[in-house]
């Protein structure tokens, strides 16, 4: 099972468009999929449709021990979530104390068994919250744009994952994969910032790019995934032949 989380310390760079994306394609090519959304503000679950505001349960009270997995999980289409509630927020302070707190994630869904994939979107910081997906999962891929201050957190990115393995929390996680958002061929910037991280990262660079596309930002509002809301646009297209390219490389 390939457990990945989908991280950048900066919001606003496509992260949770890509988990959804990501997570729509890989069940249209028939895989088994369950995403999880780890973040505060909810914008996986509210990108689905899922009005997280409204949910009695959510990961919140999963973590917390209030609640269990059949009372959580929620159904759309071919694809399975945990959905996040505002509570959330409040997780880091409230396991502050909790022995173990790193590994609470991995201690309620241990017995997951039952999907290809599960993909984690992580809050955009450092926090408990993100190092209990770290701790649960064995990939991870940074989601960012082409543009500098996107890039300026990735090296402390890598410090997170190495202090992961040092600690022994998971000494399995490896970084798979760097996926490029928001791109324009057009700007001199976007083309510069992908060589130049490519010449250090090598492979792990995707070689498909997510372009800049309208329809990606409008999905959301709809409570879709750009294959239910534009399946013929370019983000359709460049989500379909990234996720192809995930697969070929985890064979």
């Amino acid at each position: 099972m390939n457990i990945i989380s989908l991280i950048n310390q900066k919001g606003g760079v496509g992260k949770t468009t890509s988990t959804a994306n990501i997570g729509a394609a890989l069940a249209e090519l028939n895989k088994g999929v369950l995403l999880i959304d780890l973040d505060p503000h909810a914008n996986l679950s509210y990108s689905l449709g899922i009005q997280a505001h409204e949910l009695e349960s959510s990961v919140y009270e999963l973590l917390k021990g209030e609640a269990d997995l059949s009372g959580v999980l929620q159904h759309r289409g071919a694809l399975d979530i945990i959905p996040a509630s505002l509570d959330l927020a409040a997780l880091d302070m409230e396991l502050s104390g909790k022995i173990g707190r790193e590994n609470q994630l991995k201690r309620v869904l241990k017995d997951l068994k039952n999907y290809d994939f599960i993909l984690i979107d992580c809050p955009p910081s450092l926090g408990l919250l993100t190092i209990n997906a770290l701790t649960f999962s064995n990939k991870v891929f940074i989601v960012t744009q082409p543009e500098y201050l996107a890039l300026k957190g990735m090296n402390k990115l890598l410090d997170t994952l190495e202090e992961i393995r040092d600690m022994e929390l998971n000494t399995a996680i490896d970084l798979a994969g760097i996926v490029f958002t928001m791109y324009d061929s057009r700007k001199n910037l976007n083309r510069e910032i992908i060589d130049k991280v490519t010449k250090h990262f090598g492979r792990l660079v995707f070689d498909t790019y997510i372009r800049s596309n309208v329809s990606l930002a409008e999905a959301p509002a709809q409570g879709k995934t750009i294959f239910e809301y534009k399946p013929c646009s370019r983000g359709a297209e460049d989500y379909l032949r990234l996720t192809t390219e995930i697969l070929e490389r985890m064979k």
